[in-house]
């Protein structure tokens, strides 16, 4: 009679993370950092179509960095959770900080009972009326929740994408100064990114109620000149 073959709990979540941090490294980065007006979400990405950056409700982003069609399935999930909470209570009680608790348990069940985790890491950002309530959550593969200050990078072991961004960034930048700081840290050191290989999106503060927008390759340009 054969043995049944056996891995250990310990090595096989080993395997997982390892084989999703390798897959989710092979993909584009994004930044998203505060600035004067709210907060600044930038990704490399070239696609005028597949949206790494998103609106999910009035005053929330969703980003993603990995496999598209994972991460896209969760922000379509996001809207519609946001849409129904919203509808049930009001608007006002639609927060990041739910859906970021929402994405982290969707996540950490897949990593623990799937035979392959989600190849994703996923930001779930909302601006506040004034700075000091502005949130920005960097969901893992694994489900494990950061409540990042400031500014965050996706993938998150970008640890030269991390301190180029940490060395330049200050409170209180204009959107064009902040720009520049987040194609830096995107950028390898001989390869600059022009407005074509971006995807720009903001968070408005002053906005009414929905404050995402999208900036076009034009307004790039001119803000980076």
């Amino acid at each position: 009679m054969s043995m049944p073959f056996y891995v250990s709990p310990e090595q096989m979540m080993a395997d997982k993370a390892k084989f999703a941090r390798t897959n989710i490294a092979r993909g584009r980065a994004l930044v998203a950092m505060q600035y004067e007006g709210g907060i600044l979400l930038a990704a490399h990405n070239p696609s005028s179509t597949l949206h790494k950056v998103s609106e999910i409700y009035d005053r929330i982003a969703f980003a993603g960095v990995g496999k598209y069609n994972e991460y896209d399935q969760l922000r379509q999930g996001g809207v519609r959770y946001a849409d129904v909470e919203g509808f049930r209570y009001s608007r006002e009680d639609v927060r990041a900080r739910s859906l970021a608790n929402l994405y982290g348990q969707s996540l950490g069940q897949s990593f623990t009972h799937e035979v392959k985790p989600m190849e994703v890491e996923i930001l779930v950002a909302e601006v506040g009326y004034d700075e000091a309530d502005d949130e920005l959550y960097h969901i893992l593969y694994d489900g494990v929740i950061i409540d990042e200050d400031r500014f965050a990078v996706l993938p998150g072991d970008s640890e030269a994408m991390h301190t180029r961004l940490k060395e330049s960034f200050a409170g209180g930048m204009q959107l064009g100064a902040a720009l520049k700081v987040a194609i830096a840290a995107l950028s390898e050191p001989d390869v600059p990114l022009g407005a074509a290989d971006l995807e720009v999106a903001l968070l408005e503060r002053a906005a009414p109620r929905r404050a995402f927008r999208r900036l076009g390759d034009d307004e790039v340009t001119a803000l980076l000149a």
